[in-house]
């Protein structure tokens, strides 16, 4: 690689790729635009379809290069509640040349009825966590999930799927279930992963961020272990870079816009690596 490490260079992502040799990165994390008409500093997020179809299409075929061959990309995308086939379009023309291994719903707020989880767990009446935009008018729901789409070249990449897991409710199903052992079950493929609460939109400079939590989260289920290099295409103003900071692990970003490509690089060296444990389990 002819690119400095743990850093977020400005420029397009295809021209940054090439720069990289094939099969360098063992995870890519990243959230390109939507195509929804996202306001950018610099970017039009509203192209025509299949002009941006053949650009994804043009990404994918760079990272699936680039990508170990045991490597795994996470690819996040949304949508409008008016379109929502768009995010299934888009990863199919970004992983035409890759295996479709997991999809991951990723909840940024749910609603809890108490009555019918039960008493047990702690909740009386309806409980709304996380954060959502509203839908204006009556023909839509509010949208409260995104996907991870979870690539891989042959689809046959195994996975650290205690490293993000949760402790057992009912704990007789510690010694109950075959091969448990320990307090500690996969989660599954739906994450709530709620945005930290703001008090104006100064303290979010960029209009389509993922928490840095969900990165890390990503990067530990392919593998700590397994993981030397993280690559984002689409770094913003650098969560997956946060994210790498606090596991310890090297990355590689691009950024076309000059201002968040400097926001994601200072907050990248304010981060340290995490010593305490994250759901459960120590970096």
């Amino acid at each position: 690689m002819r690119l400095d490490h743990n850093r977020t260079h400005c420029c397009d992502c295809l021209k940054g790729m090439g720069e990289i040799e094939d099969g360098e990165i063992d995870v890519i994390v990243t959230s390109p635009p939507y195509n929804i008409g996202k306001r950018y500093n610099t970017y039009s997020d509203r192209r025509p379809d299949e002009e941006y179809s053949s650009w994804m299409e043009a990404v994918g075929e760079e990272c699936s290069r680039v990508l170990d061959s045991s490597g795994s990309i996470f690819l996040n995308l949304g949508f409008e509640p008016k379109d929502p086939w768009k995010p299934f379009d888009t990863a199919r023309r970004f992983g035409k040349d890759l295996f479709l291994q997991n999809v991951i719903i990723w909840v940024k707020s749910i609603a809890i009825d108490g009555d019918g989880v039960g008493k047990r767990h702690g909740i009386n009446g309806t409980v709304t966590l996380g954060h959502y935009k509203p839908v204006p008018g009556s023909r839509f729901l509010n949208n409260c999930f995104e996907y991870i789409f979870h690539f891989s070249k042959k689809g046959d990449v195994r996975l650290d799927r205690l490293s993000i897991g949760v402790p057992y409710t009912d704990k007789s199903n510690v010694a109950r279930w075959k091969g448990a052992g320990i307090d500690r079950k996969c989660r599954g493929n739906v994450w709530f992963i709620p945005y930290d609460t703001i008090q104006s939109e100064t303290e979010r400079p960029h209009p389509t961020t993922f928490p840095p939590k969900l990165p890390m989260m990503c990067i530990m289920l392919h593998g700590l272990s397994r993981t030397s290099m993280v690559m984002d295409p689409f770094m913003g103003i650098g969560n997956t870079a946060v994210a790498c900071r606090r596991l310890g692990i090297d990355y590689i970003g691009f950024e076309i816009d000059s201002e968040y490509c400097s926001i994601a690089n200072r907050r990248a060296s304010e981060e340290h690596i995490l010593t305490e444990p994250v759901n459960g389990r120590m970096q």
